[in-house]
């Protein structure tokens, strides 16, 4: 390839580099730049220039990029590290807070399935089999019997740990799902949002029609804080890039995808926390039949409000500050 023609080949990804290296992040595509990925490029067009001897004047340009592009990605890798703590104490919640729409929307497709749900199973014990097989009905009170050492898992379960890895496993696999579901023009993530209320609605109605309450709700007011809000914020995040692909704006609907990516994941890694802070409390705190119920109880609506506050509160001085 003759230098004139690679250089018109590779002129608009330097001219996007060196926009970002700029601080001209006004343009939507030079805002969606990856930057590890284009300094990777930018070091194999380097050393392609090098070895066809194209000319110092361009290989020099290429040098300057290279060492600035080098300088920037590990400031990032450093400023990203120290980033997590400032990340979960205001960043986290921000992020929650500037797609309140969003999260509404995901709370009302999630909650609104469950509480009909859950009413029609309370009121109709055939209405659970439209949900689950006759086996599962079974195994699902089986889980809560009052009569049980441990709560809310399967015979057989030999240790808290292992129960604990499958709870990660389970939650993120259905956090995931109703995330990655938003790649559909956002029907995927509606779709679990509603169908995981109904399923919970009627886990809760059946088992408060038979009786089960003394068991059942100790065992998930605890967990439930930071699974269920987690399961919605997965939708919510999932919902953004739906909308991205419904109404990209005046952007093309793949740089409108990954703008939305972008923020939907200034959510999934605060929801994939809150997943294994549940799976925690899941196998080792709410599974104990010895604790009393007024502890479990008490306990779980101090979770409850601990939550709330979090996204209500975190990180409000720190944006009032920089205002």
């Amino acid at each position: 390839m003759r230098q004139r023609d690679f250089e018109n080949r590779h002129r608009d990804s330097w001219a996007q580099l060196e926009a970002w290296l700029k601080n001209d992040h006004h343009s939507a595509e030079v805002a969606a730049l990856d930057l590890p990925a284009a300094y990777r490029e930018l070091c194999q067009q380097l050393a392609v220039a090098k070895e066809r001897q194209y000319t110092n004047r361009l290989i020099d340009h290429l040098n300057q990029l290279v060492t600035a592009a080098h300088h920037r990605v590990y400031r990032q890798q450093t400023l990203r590290r120290k980033g997590w703590l400032h990340y979960l104490l205001a960043g986290f919640p921000r992020a929650v807070r500037a797609n309140g729409r969003v999260v509404a929307l995901a709370s009302a497709l999630f909650l609104l399935p469950a509480l009909v749900m859950g009413i029609g199973t309370y009121n109709n014990d055939a209405l659970i089999y439209a949900m689950m097989s006759p086996g599962d009905v079974l195994s699902l009170e089986s889980m809560y019997d009052p009569g049980n050492r441990v709560l809310g898992r399967e015979r057989g379960s030999d240790t808290d740990l292992a129960m604990f890895g499958f709870y990660i496993k389970n939650n993120i696999g259905i956090a995931f799902r109703t995330f990655a579901g938003g790649i559909l023009f956002g029907l995927g993530s509606i779709f679990f949002l509603v169908f995981n209320g109904l399923y919970l609605g009627a886990v809760f109605g059946h088992i408060t029609r038979v009786g089960f309450v003394s068991t059942f709700y100790p065992f998930v007011i605890g967990h439930g804080a930071f699974e269920l809000t987690a399961i919605v914020l997965a939708g919510a995040a999932g919902l953004l890039l739906g909308r991205s692909l419904v109404d990209p704006g005046q952007h093309r609907r793949s740089v409108a995808l990954r703008l939305a990516s972008v923020e939907a994941m200034k959510i999934m890694y605060g929801t994939f926390l809150m997943l294994v802070i549940a799976a925690f409390l899941e196998a080792f705190w709410s599974s104990s039949a010895a604790t009393p119920i007024a502890i479990k109880l008490g306990f779980g609506a101090l979770l409850w409000l601990l939550v709330f506050a979090y996204f209500a509160l975190a990180g409000r001085g720190e944006s009032r500050h920089a205002s």
